[in-house]
C-alpha cells in the first residue's frame, strides 16, 4: 500500500523498535539515529514536528501520573505506619526511666484507624482515683521549652505532637503511669516512667581512682546501675571532660506481670512492678555519674566570605580594628549579695556543656555540686552554673560550651543598689521587721523573767519560816 505523503512503499518495523524509538523522542527531545535504529528507514524517522511535540506531552503527561501514582503510594504508606503495631488485648505497661531535669517523649506506638486525635492520661498509682488529663484537644500545641521553668507543674510542662507525648524538664513526682486513648475512656497503650532524683546522686572521678557502686544482690533481686554511652568531650583543644550516667535497675523473678520489660524481669528501681516489699533495700540505691577527662581536637570553622574580610580591612583601615567576640556575649548586671544561675542556651542535661570564667576553666573535679559543701560557685547536674551571694570579684565574662563547641558568652558586672523607697512588701522589710519583733519578744521575756526571779528570791528570804 502506497504511502500518501511520499509515494513509496513503507517497510514494516517491529513493535519493540518503535517503542523504543518512541521512548527515545520523549525522553531526550530530538532524534538520534543510534545503533539501535540502523535498519530503520531514514523516511520512518522524518516525521513531522507536530506529531513529535504531540508525542512528547503524552510522554510528560505519563510520567507526571506516574509521579502522583508514587506520591499517593507514598501517603497510604505513611498512614499506615499504626497498623504495623496492634493495640494488645490486655493493657500492659512499658517501663522507662529518666534523670530529673531531662525531657522525655512518650510515642502513643498503637490506636485504631479511625481515631484521629489521642487524650494522654497520668496516674500517680494503678487504680488511684486522681487522675490529670493531659490534652490540649487537637494534638497541636507546640512549647518552647526554654521558657518553662524547673518545678513548674506538669500541666504546664508537656506537649502533645504527631499523637506522642512529650514532658520537659521532668521531676520525681512525674513519675507514674502514662496512658493513651481517647477522651471516652479507651485505652491503647500504657507506660511506667521512673524519674530518678538528680539531687543525692553519686558521682566517682576516674582521675583519682574512684570506681561506681558495686551490685547488691538478695536472695530475691539485685540492684545494679546501668550506664548510658559516654558523652562528647565538652571541650575542644584543652583538656576537657566527659560524663556518664548511671540509672538504677533491679532484676528479680517476682515482678509484677504487666508490666513489660526488656530483657526479661528487669526494671527501674522506682517502676511500680517492683514489689513493696523489697523498696526498703532498692531506695537506699541512687543514681550516679561517672567523670573523666578528655582531649579532643576542634573542628576547622570556615573561614569567613570575601565579602567580609574586605568589609573589616576597610573598618581597619578607617580606625582602630573593632573588638570582635568569638561567640555571642550577652550582658548582665547583677547586685551585690544576690544569688544568680546562669543556663547554656540550647543545651539539656544530658549534653556535654563546661564552663570557663575568662581564661579559667571551671572543671567539675572542682566545681561540681556536693564536692565542697561549702561551695559558693558550683555546677549542678543539669549544666546550670551557679552564683550564690554575689560578690565584686565574681565580675568577668564567663563563657559556655556544647558539645565540644563554644557557643556563648555572659558579662557579668556587680554593682551596689541605689536607693529606693521601702515598701512593706520588701522582701527585706519584712525580714527586718520580723527580726526586730522577734528581739522585742526575746528581751521582754528575759526582763520579765529577770524580775520574777527577784520577787521569788525577795518573798523567800523576807517571809519567816514557822
Amino acid at each position: 500500500m502506497l504511502d500518501k505523503r511520499t509515494g513509496k512503499i513503507p517497510v514494516p518495523v517491529p513493535a519493540w523498535r518503535t517503542d523504543l524509538w518512541l521512548l527515545t523522542l520523549v525522553t531526550r527531545g530530538s532524534v538520534r539515529i543510534s545503533g539501535w535504529f540502523d535498519a530503520v528507514p531514514l523516511h520512518c524517522l522524518t516525521e513531522d514536528l507536530d506529531w513529535l511535540m504531540a508525542m512528547r506531552l503524552v510522554g510528560i503527561a505519563i510520567l507526571l501520573r506516574m509521579a502522583d501514582v508514587l506520591h499517593a503510594f507514598a501517603i497510604m504508606e505513611k498512614e499506615d505506619v499504626f497498623k504495623k503495631t496492634p493495640c494488645p488485648a490486655f493493657l500492659m505497661f512499658d517501663n522507662a526511666a529518666y534523670l530529673a531535669d531531662m525531657s522525655f517523649e512518650l510515642p502513643c506506638k498503637c490506636k485504631p484507624e479511625e481515631v484521629t486525635s489521642v487524650v494522654w492520661y497520668f496516674q500517680k498509682n494503678m487504680g488511684s482515683q486522681q487522675t490529670k488529663v493531659l490534652t490540649d484537644f487537637d494534638g497541636t500545641m507546640f512549647l518552647d521549652s526554654g521558657h518553662i521553668r524547673v518545678g513548674s507543674d506538669m500541666l504546664k510542662r508537656f506537649s502533645i505532637r504527631m499523637f506522642s507525648l512529650i514532658v520537659f524538664k521532668a521531676q520525681v513526682e512525674d513519675s507514674g503511669h502514662y496512658l493513651c486513648g481517647t477522651k471516652k475512656g479507651d485505652f491503647f497503650y500504657g507506660y511506667d516512667v521512673d524519674v530518678q532524683p538528680s539531687k543525692a546522686i553519686t558521682v566517682a572521678f576516674e582521675d583519682r581512682s574512684q570506681h561506681p557502686q558495686k551490685d547488691h544482690k538478695e536472695e530475691h533481686f539485685s540492684v545494679f546501675t546501668t550506664f548510658w554511652d559516654w558523652t562528647k568531650c565538652d571541650r575542644c583543644g584543652v583538656r576537657g571532660e566527659q560524663r556518664r550516667i548511671g540509672l538504677c535497675y533491679v532484676k528479680s523473678t517476682y515482678l509484677y506481670p504487666r508490666y513489660r520489660t526488656v530483657p526479661t524481669d528487669v526494671v527501674s528501681c522506682g517502676s511500680r512492678a517492683v514489689p513493696g516489699r523489697f523498696q526498703g533495700t532498692i531506695r537506699l540505691r541512687k543514681p550516679e555519674v561517672v567523670i573523666r577527662s578528655c582531649l579532643t581536637p576542634c573542628v576547622k570553622r570556615k573561614s569567613p566570605e570575601e565579602g567580609v574580610v574586605s568589609i573589616s580591612n576597610v573598618i581597619a583601615n578607617v580606625g582602630q580594628k573593632p573588638w570582635l567576640p568569638k561567640v555571642p556575649i550577652q550582658f548582665h548586671k547583677q547586685l551585690l549579695g544576690s544569688g544568680l544561675i546562669i543556663a547554656c542556651p540550647g543545651a539539656r542535661p544530658e549534653h556535654a556543656v563546661a564552663w570557663d570564667k575568662d581564661s579559667i576553666r571551671l572543671y567539675r573535679t572542682s566545681f561540681l555540686t556536693g564536692v565542697n559543701k561549702s561551695m559558693r560557685v558550683f555546677i549542678d547536674h543539669g549544666n546550670h552554673l551557679h552564683i550564690r551571694f554575689t560578690q565584686l570579684d565574681d565580675r568577668g565574662t564567663y563563657y559556655c560550651w556544647c558539645e565540644g563547641q563554644m557557643v556563648a558568652g555572659f558579662r557579668l558586672s556587680v554593682g551596689f543598689q541605689g536607693q529606693r523607697r521601702r515598701t512593706l512588701d520588701d522582701p527585706e522589710t519584712r525580714y527586718a521587721i520580723k527580726a526586730i519583733l522577734t528581739c522585742y519578744v526575746l528581751i521582754t521575756m528575759v526582763f520579765v523573767g529577770i524580775h520574777v526571779s527577784r520577787c521569788c528570791c525577795y518573798v523567800f528570804r523576807c517571809t519567816p519560816m514557822e
